[in-house]
């Protein structure tokens, strides 16, 4: 009896220590802000809850897209998806990026590269790699050899191939063409030749927009018909609150370090649920500000903090969306959003629904905004980032009278500034018809970065452009409007206003750009003060 308990007592002690260890281990999982998730590294969610419907496309034998922003776990949900595939064991299931086809418009390089991709993929895919691939391809055949082989392959095989083509939105010109259209012919032929039983095409655009990639698309393509075998086109949406709350009680549960509430909604409104930003402001706060240190309780300041250094540090997924605001279909539809410009677009509008499935900007209760408060503040410090270099040699005042920030002298200065050089910092701007705006804020930057903050709130429609400054717990809110004609003066004075009741504000600035050129200077600079529903509002000329 006492050597069957020393043994009982043996085994609880090996029990808790290898508890013990899985909890050290678990200890180690991260907020992920690189590459796809894995359950045993990373805090994550399934992210097939995001993308409702897969399965049974895949059961249908249907040909689908699924597309998203940049880094929103389209990865990691094919991954998902593969590996639950194969083990279920009714399927072959394949990931195959189509990355490093990118650049290769030419048919017969780009067809080659694709060939030679799927072959390493099934070689390093244990099942599969049973089977002979492409050991025969004549690759001199571009338009068909792609065909032949996945035909051949399938033929062999004991059960249907499923295939999850990442960065399909990669591909361009001739290598796109051709892809398409041997998929699209393998897929109509099933029922007489084997081919393969479902296939995604997934990344950032839907694939209507795939026709962009190419250079003339009536003499390349002259028809849809490439197009035409897509079923269905899935996105992953973002992460609601309840999913961000789920998320962040993952990283409580193994380190008891807390995400309250109000820090969550707060994330949340700033990121509006994107997922690299929910990730990477977590990761900030937690690796980066408080060291790991997770006897350190998580503040409101230090979303603050965080926000701010990721729109400064301009990370690659950043850096990387911010470059499409040079693209010229991307400014048609972002310009209108900065000036408040009414401008209404149809849901057949391919630049629109490109500037979209980037994750650029989203619609919402009948206006166009950006996709969260942190894409807006880049969007607006990425089109003005030479003013602000250049006013960084400027020398300004402090503003500061009795602890406030004295907003005549500041807006005067700006005036004079602004009469200046508008002509010659106008033509500086790929965005034209939003210079006037954008170097105010280039002007206000400058004079806040040390110890305040400009908060904007763009929309496409609402005629102006609202934002205020916070300053030592103050709001100072400022309306800005291009002049057409007198009614602009009355409408700006309204929304002013409102904009003002929303802040709890008694104290506003109105300020309109006059872009007449027929118009003195002398009659474009003024000041007004006036009182309205108890208001004071400035009427500021520019």
């Amino acid at each position: 009896m006492a050597i069957k308990k020393i043994r009982l007592f043996r085994q609880s002690v090996v029990l808790y220590l290898d508890i013990k260890e899985l909890r050290r281990e678990s200890m180690k999982k991260t907020f992920n802000i690189a590459g796809p998730c894995h359950p045993n590294e990373h805090y994550m969610l399934p992210t097939q809850e995001r993308c409702q419907g897969v399965l049974q496309l895949i059961e249908q034998k249907q040909y689908f897209v699924i597309h998203a922003a940049r880094q929103s776990g389209k990865t990691t949900l094919l991954l998902e998806l593969a590996r639950q595939l194969n083990e279920a064991g009714n399927y072959y299931a394949l990931y195959c990026s189509l990355e490093t086809a990118q650049g290769i418009s030419d048919a017969k390089e780009g067809i080659t590269a694709i060939v030679d991709k799927l072959e390493l993929d099934i070689e390093l895919h244990e099942p599969l790699s049973a089977y002979s691939f492409a050991q025969k391809a004549d690759y001199s055949k571009f338009t068909t050899v792609l065909l032949r082989v996945l035909s051949q392959f399938c033929r062999q095989l004991d059960k249907p191939l499923v295939i999850f083509f990442d960065e399909a939105d990669c591909l361009t010109n001739g290598t796109l063409i051709a892809f398409l259209r041997q998929l699209r012919n393998g897929y109509v032929s099933r029922n007489e030749i084997p081919f393969v039983h479902s296939i995604a095409l997934v990344g950032m655009r839907n694939i209507r927009d795939y026709k962009s990639d190419i250079r003339d698309v009536r003499e390349t393509l002259g028809s849809y018909s490439p197009f035409n075998i897509v079923s269905e086109s899935l996105t992953l949406r973002n992460f609601t609150l309840k999913e961000m709350t789920n998320l962040y009680a993952q990283h409580t549960e193994l380190t008891g370090q807390v995400f309250s509430p109000q820090v969550i909604e707060k994330i949340y409104h700033d990121t509006q649920g994107q997922p690299w930003l929910v990730n990477a402001v977590a990761r900030e706060i937690v690796v980066k500000m408080l060291a790991n240190d997770f006897s350190k309780a998580i503040h409101l300041k230090h979303v603050e903090q965080a926000v701010q250094t990721i729109i400064l540090r301009r990370d690659t997924h950043i850096d990387s969306l911010m470059e499409r605001l040079k693209e010229a279909r991307v400014q048609r539809i972002v310009e209108p959003v900065i000036v408040g410009k009414n401008q209404g677009y149809s849901v057949l509008d391919d630049d629109y629904q490109y500037v979209l499935d980037l994750g650029l900007l989203r619609y919402t209760e009948g206006k166009i905004i950006p996709s969260n408060p942190i894409y807006g503040e880049v969007i607006i410090r990425t089109l003005s980032s030479r003013s602000q270099m250049e006013m960084a040699a400027l020398q300004f005042p402090s503003y500061l009278m009795d602890g406030k920030l004295d907003m005549k002298q500041l807006l005067s200065d700006f005036q004079q500034f602004w009469r200046e050089n508008s002509e010659v910092w106008v033509k500086r701007y790929q965005y034209v018809e939003a210079a006037p705006h954008l170097t105010l804020q280039a002007f206000l930057q400058k004079v806040v970065n040390h110890g305040g903050s400009v908060t904007r709130e763009m929309a496409s429609g609402a005629g102006r452009l609202d934002l205020y400054i916070h300053y030592q717990g103050l709001n100072y809110p400022i309306e800005l409007k291009i002049r057409y004609g007198e009614k602009t003066y009355k409408e700006g004075q309204e929304q002013l206003v409102n904009y003002m009741d929303k802040l709890s504000c008694s104290e506003g600035w109105l300020l309109v750009f006059d872009r007449r050129k027929t118009v003195s200077w002398d009659e474009k600079i003024f000041w007004q003060t006036k009182l309205i529903a108890n208001k004071t509002v400035h009427l500021v000329g520019c």
